[in-house]
């Protein structure tokens, strides 16, 4: 079908902007006034430690330009993504960035001027004026900061070299999104254009022919580029040791994890207890070679469904009602906010022309927590509707239920609200139908999950973290040395039950989280954490509801490890992982007793 003009999409299946600002002319009220009021920052420059009273004056100053920005940046870019084409809402977008560069300049004075002072100075200051301590944890954190800061010349010095520092990424990106090609694929006697963003179509493929060429075609063609991924990847590095060095950290990986106050032992004790438990996705990959059918499961085999797609449309209407009905497990006051995200319109439904492709939720203090959706009425479509549901849940109660200044909770526990959703409504899926293929579908969606949340992840977390410490250790990373040393980890992930295709070695270049530093663990400790959240509710009902209630209800209140404990999930004790990978198990026991009968 035709895609619908933005103009041709009812008001009711779009979001409402309005909340935000009535119209265009409000807006640039707002941006024509926010622009002069800024410049008040300034005047607190030299003056931010002479007392207490004056730097509460300038924290609640720094609160209202904030609030009023984001506004501005919320209401542009949701204006933007539901039609790219516009060039208002282009414009719009032009002038926040604008606005948002020129706040960053004027405010770059504050945390080297508040670090060249003691935190006993700030302890002294909330004494002397009590409502400093709103703005406690916030300070807190930023001096945690203080002897990993150099001197003001220093940062400035590496402020302006930022870009360059970063190079890798952009020199990475370039090259594999624009520049490289990988020519075409023969699917059935046609001739298609192969690319990245094609090739899960092709590997998951149920013809074995098609799934070998995409591999061959996709790991052939990155091999070709080896030596400059290879210097890319190897420079990434290097910068992130020198910078630990330069501001007195142990490691890169220190340096990494320092700001979410996480310590190296959760990363380490995440790999440790993978590994110990590699067994479980062994009897995963002999499960799939017994429903293939296969003598041999290859790699490209690996990420063929062992079910067919369960021929299943929804409507709307009807993927709403079974989250409602299936997310009901967590209260009425949870139910309510969910019923309030259709009826005040926080979702954009459909796609049309100009449109941003995905889903996403986005939005903050002062607009609704909004939506993005693309929906086509899959089942995957279904749980994206629950997925991002669970950010936009975790947005409202953390604002509700916290000031400005520490309503925004941290990229570590952010997924694990969105993926608690996700496993509820599977369950719940798997309770309500007697179907045994949707049953089947339904365990293989879980057991992917696991499989590429956990042990994936785990295993991209572990070569980074070995790379990076051979590297401070002397180590030349060159192309032939991190090939032979992703190409061992995948043997080891793998098993002897997998046949390790010699061209798998070079997949490691096109892992682009690799040039994030240190992200790709939060993902497997995030699924391990929501799994224990979602086992308690099960198990202990109400008591587990209102514990990870609270916990959305921290926001930025508190460092991302002391939240979880709030719902008895304690990242240092590997047992929450171990339990996860249990309910992997389970999934896997009950897909085979399905299956074999």
């Amino acid at each position: 079908m035709k895609q619908k003009l933005r103009s041709e999409i009812a008001k009711k299946d779009t979001w409402d902007l309005e909340v935000i600002y009535k119209n265009e002319d409000l807006f640039m009220k707002d941006y024509n006034s926010l622009k002069e009021e800024q410049k008040e920052i300034l005047n607190y420059k030299g003056k931010l430690l002479k007392d207490a009273k004056t730097l509460l004056e300038f924290l609640e100053l720094t609160d209202k330009l904030d609030r009023k920005l984001y506004k501005l940046y919320y209401y542009a870019h949701l204006s933007f993504d539901v039609d790219t084409t516009n060039t208002k809402s282009q414009e719009l977008v032009g002038l926040v960035t604008k606005l948002m560069v020129e706040s960053s300049s004027m405010s770059s004075f504050v945390d080297p001027e508040l670090l060249k002072g003691d935190y006993q100075t700030i302890e002294k200051f909330y004494k002397d004026e009590p409502k400093l301590l709103k703005y406690k944890y916030n300070l807190e954190r930023l001096y945690r900061f203080k002897s990993h800061t150099l001197s003001e010349d220093e940062e400035k010095i590496l402020s302006t070299l930022g870009d360059s520092l970063g190079a890798s990424e952009d020199i990475y990106e370039a090259l594999t999104d624009s520049d490289m090609k990988f020519g075409n694929i023969n699917v059935d006697g046609e001739e298609i254009e192969f690319t990245e963003s094609n090739y899960s179509t092709f590997i998951e493929s149920s013809n074995r022919e098609v799934r070998k060429q995409a591999f061959d075609i996709l790991f052939n063609t990155y091999s070709k580029y080896k030596n400059t991924i290879a210097n890319t990847f190897k420079y990434n590095i290097e910068v992130n040791s020198k910078l630990a060095k330069l501001r007195n950290y142990n490691s890169s990986i220190e340096s990494s994890l320092y700001a979410d106050n996480i310590q190296v032992e959760v990363y380490d004790n995440l790999i440790k207890t993978v590994r110990k438990n590699l067994d479980t996705l062994y009897d995963y990959y002999a499960l799939k070679k017994e429903v293939l059918g296969l003598d041999e499961l290859h790699l490209y085999d690996v990420y063929a469904s062992m079910v067919s797609e369960v021929d299943k449309k929804y409507t709307f209407d009807e993927a709403k009602d079974i989250v409602l009905e299936g997310l009901s497990v967590l209260g009425d006051d949870y139910h309510q906010k969910l019923e309030k995200a259709f009826k005040e319109r926080f979702i954009d439904i459909y796609n049309n022309q100009g449109k941003r492709g995905g889903a996403y939720s986005s939005g903050f203090y002062d607009t609704n927590p909004y939506i993005l959706l693309n929906f086509e009425g899959t089942y995957n479509d279904v749980t994206t509707l629950a997925h991002e549901l669970g950010h936009s849940m975790h947005t409202l109660y953390s604002c509700e239920n916290n000031p400005f200044n520490t309503s925004s909770y941290q990229i570590f526990v952010a997924e694990v609200a969105s993926t608690v959703n996700e496993l509820i409504l599977v369950k719940y899926l798997l309770k309500k139908t007697d179907d045994k293929k949707e049953k089947l579908f339904l365990l293989n969606k879980l057991l992917e999950l696991f499989k590429g949340t956990i042990y994936r992840q785990t295993m991209f977390a572990e070569f980074e973290k070995e790379m990076a410490e051979d590297s401070e250790e002397g180590t030349i990373l060159t192309n032939e040395y991190l090939s032979q040393a992703y190409y061992k980890l995948v043997k080891d992930y793998f098993g002897e039950g997998v046949v390790c295709d010699d061209l798998i070695k070079y997949e490691w270049m096109r892992i682009p989280h690799f040039y994030y530093n240190f992200y790709v663990y939060k993902y497997a400790i995030g699924l391990s954490a929501a799994c224990k959240i979602v086992h308690d509710i099960e198990t202990k009902g109400e008591e587990a509801v209102s514990k990870y209630l609270s916990f959305l209800k921290t926001g930025g209140s508190m460092d991302p490890a002391d939240e979880l404990l709030v719902c008895d999930v304690d990242i240092k004790n590997p047992k929450f992982i171990e339990d996860a990978i249990m309910m992997f198990k389970e999934a896997i026991e009950e897909f085979q007793e399905i299956y074999r009968k």
